[in-house]
């Protein structure tokens, strides 16, 4: 019994910190919002837009995505493997940078309108909800795009060669694998799409605002900083803490599992006469082609438009630089601390798994709300900015870290947890010589992205800064937001490749540290 205590002690504090931070917040806004009287028929509009923008995103995210994953699993063409990786770049970049890339791109200035411009067409504005809407669709199309093609290359290739003896049509192949597969995997891509479009603040504060395209996130910042209205503010984070677990409690109940049995664990080929054919192949052709293209232009158009604006930043550039920098470092450092204690119990108990998801009821303007309303009696909520920014940015990855860790670590309990009790290993040595090395890798990857999330964050420093204490992405926003757009695009420069940096840096030293 005192041997199970003191495995799962660092687990527990790891877990009453975590919730110390997410329910403490949580429960400040609960107590502030006095039942929901602060709302007004705004915040109304504001409830109802985001629920139909996120929906909206989510819908046309997988749909899109349908297609361009059926397409990757059927062919295979030189740099497929670096198409698919790249198809992850939205996922670690930073929202403001990813904003601006759009403007670029789409904006009345971009690239759509120029080659429109000779046809006599009007330009087209991407600010409002439809701008809204083709940003989230623009992050969210490739996480859709990879979950629904390993949910293609998760059916057993036995199950396609069957199809491909009976002779099967894209009809009956749809029918039979491919319809149970999506049923399976479409409603977990979905939650996961509509809660980022949910708790999404970046995007709505740049392409957003109006009546009409108000998200409660930015309603929640509205109130917080130009009313000072803190009932309001705790009201719309409260609703949206209701919309999230609502949507969590909806989508556990609507996923089923596809049921194709196993198979041999053979890699997953494409079948000639399922895929053969001039039209299939030029609408797969086209489907990736017109992704990619929607993916990496305005990534393109930030590099191409703000490398030779490098030496011309500004001077507040460089220590709002050096503070991201920081705290990016920092809050991968107390992700680790925090998620790894939880994972390594999370495969035995289950409390240690719901404590590691606890921060996923909350976004980023919700928790800072109540870290406002918590410190403000006792000292100036200003002077936490950078604390606040540090350990919210790193509760937010928390969830993402422990999900990454957990199936590796079950791996390592399977194959060494006999070895470890035989030889005696247990505590800093076992943790020292077998577990942080057989798991460098995952832990690197989750270093990665936390480094990558936290570098990129534009949310609880908009509530916390005096105007003087700034990261990267509050100087690349407060540049847009002054219409020094040559200055902005050196700023999403740097803060680009310092995002894909550490990810890449952190993410390597994980593989060169794997024994293997």
């Amino acid at each position: 019994m005192a041997t199970r205590l003191r495995e799962i002690t660092p687990a527990a504090l790891a877990s009453a910190a975590l919730a110390a931070l997410v329910l403490g917040a949580l429960a400040a806004v609960a107590i502030r919002a006095g039942g929901l009287t602060g709302l007004r028929a705004t915040d109304l509009a504001a409830i109802r837009f985001t629920l139909w923008q996120a929906a909206l995103s989510a819908l046309l995210s997988c749909l899109l995505a349908i297609p361009v994953a059926r397409a990757l699993h059927r062919r295979r063409f030189p740099g497929r493997g670096l198409l698919i990786s790249l198809l992850g770049a939205p996922f670690i970049l930073p929202v403001i940078v990813a904003v601006f890339g759009l403007i670029a791109v789409f904006g009345r200035r971009g690239l759509v309108n120029a080659a429109l411009a000779p046809f006599g067409v009007e330009p087209i504005s991407i600010y409002g909800a439809h701008g809204v809407i083709i940003a989230h669709v623009f992050f969210n199309l490739p996480l859709a795009t990879r979950m629904i093609l390993h949910g293609w290359e998760a059916i057993p290739t036995e199950r396609f060669r069957l199809a491909a003896s009976l002779r099967f049509g894209p009809a009956e192949v749809t029918r039979h694998l491919e319809r149970p597969m999506l049923r399976a995997v479409l409603p977990g891509a979905s939650l996961a799409i509509f809660l980022v479009c949910l708790t999404s603040f970046a995007v709505a504060l740049t392409l957003g605002g109006g009546p009409r395209a108000t998200t409660v996130e930015l309603a929640i910042y509205q109130a917080f900083r130009f009313d000072f209205d803190m009932g309001r503010a705790a009201s719309l984070a409260l609703v949206q803490v209701a919309i999230s677990v609502t949507a969590l409690l909806i989508a556990a109940r609507v996923t089923t599992p596809a049921s194709f049995g196993a198979g041999h664990d053979r890699t997953s080929l494409p079948i000639p006469q399922l895929s053969v054919g001039a039209g299939r192949a030029t609408l797969d052709a086209l489907a990736i082609l017109l992704a990619a293209a929607f993916l990496l232009a305005p990534i393109g158009a930030v590099f191409a438009r703000g490398l030779p604006a490098l030496p011309e930043l500004p001077a507040m550039i460089w220590p709002a630089t050096l503070t991201s920098l920081g705290i990016a470092l920092a809050s991968t450092l107390v992700t680790l601390i925090i998620a790894l204690p939880l994972a390594l119990a999370a495969t035995r108990h289950r409390w240690a798994e719901i404590a590691a998801m606890l921060p996923m009821t909350a976004s980023a303007l919700v928790m800072g709300t109540g870290a406002f309303l918590i410190a403000r009696p006792f000292v100036n909520p200003t002077s936490l900015a950078l604390p606040m920014v540090l350990l919210t940015n790193a509760a937010l990855s928390i969830p993402f870290a422990t999900r990454i860790l957990m199936p590796e670590i079950r791996t390592l309990q399977a194959d060494y947890d006999r070895l470890a009790a035989s030889l005696g290993l247990r505590g800093l040595a076992r943790l020292r010589l077998l577990t942080l090395p057989r798991l460098a890798r995952p832990l690197g990857f989750s270093a990665g992205l936390a480094a990558a999330f936290s570098m990129g964050d534009l949310g609880v420093i908009t509530l916390f800064s005096d105007g003087q204490t700034r990261t990267l992405p509050l100087a690349l926003f407060q540049l847009m937001g002054s219409y020094r757009m040559d200055q902005a695009a050196g700023a999403a420069t740097l803060l680009l490749t310092l995002t894909f940096a550490l990810f890449w840096a952190l993410d390597r030293a994980g593989h060169h540290a794997d024994p293997r």
